[in-house]
């Protein structure tokens, strides 16, 4: 595949699940709304679009979207609704043609995910994932089976949002963040490792920047066998200007070309 999952972070819809049914009493009173935790979101907002382009070497092979279309609700919840599309283009397509599609809720509030699709559609292969996220059983209830999770758990695609709106200020070269990745069947610790700042043009301009690298030992998002760099825009929207990952032989790379619809102005942007 074009491994853009793996460089985006590199990093829904249906009945309640199980665990989310009216649980009031013959009176008809509802239980309390459990308290879930609130975070802060300087980062994104709904109606943010941002689009790369994936290259091999100095070859483009495909087109990548990543984009919050619309607030939504979710299990009487607001969510951010985030997708990630990946297609490839000619004259790849000829050859391998390729139609993915992730999607995943977040709580506008606490930055956790309450229901993730993923839609994979390459040559002639075909994969399809529902997850459910029962945050009041700690429980995610898959077309596979159903798992217990941790407080908090990320999806694929939660977890590089969340990643967004972490204050780097104080971090130095070697600090990393710990998270909890659910992905198919299991949960995997995800590391995210600070590398430092450096300033770099791309196709957009040129930016200052952190570098991170997403570590994990099986499973989810960021697993690949090379390493993967991301290079954040260093200030409170910390948008993802460039990816790249090492493959046998070259590297693949998703370069962001356009963007439209962020939170504010990218005041990392040196020129």
């Amino acid at each position: 595949m074009l491994v853009f999952v793996p460089l985006i972070l590199t990093l829904f819809f249906g009945g309640l699940p199980a665990g989310f049914e009216d649980n009031g009493s013959s009176s008809g009173q509802k239980s309390p709304e459990p308290a879930f935790r609130q975070l802060p979101n300087n980062a994104f907002i709904a109606g943010e679009r941002l689009v790369f382009d994936l290259t091999y070497g100095i070859i483009k092979a495909g087109e990548g979207v990543m984009s919050i279309p619309e607030l939504s609700n979710v299990n009487g919840r607001d969510t951010y609704r985030v997708q990630l599309t990946a297609r490839s283009v000619s004259p790849f397509t000829w050859v391998y043609r390729v139609e993915d599609l992730w999607e995943t809720h977040i709580d506008k509030h606490g930055l956790f995910p309450w229901r993730f699709t993923e839609r994979i559609r390459e040559g002639g292969y075909r994969r399809e994932t529902d997850i459910e996220f029962d945050h009041l059983n700690n429980r995610a209830i898959t077309n596979k089976g159903e798992y217990e999770i941790p407080d908090y758990v990320h999806d694929m695609i939660s977890a590089f949002y969340y990643v967004r709106t972490v204050d780097f200020s104080d971090f130095e070269t070697g600090d990393r963040i710990s998270l909890e990745n659910f992905h198919r069947d299991s949960t995997y610790v995800l590391d995210v490792l600070f590398h430092g700042r450096e300033i770099i043009e791309g196709k957009t301009g040129t930016y200052n920047t952190i570098m991170i690298e997403p570590l994990i030992k099986e499973g989810g998002l960021f697993k690949h066998e090379g390493a993967i760099y991301i290079w954040l825009t260093d200030d409170e929207l910390r948008v993802p200007v460039r990816m790249r990952t090492r493959v046998p032989i070259g590297s693949i790379t998703a370069e962001l070309t356009r963007y439209s619809g962020l939170r504010d102005a990218i005041r990392a942007r040196v020129q």
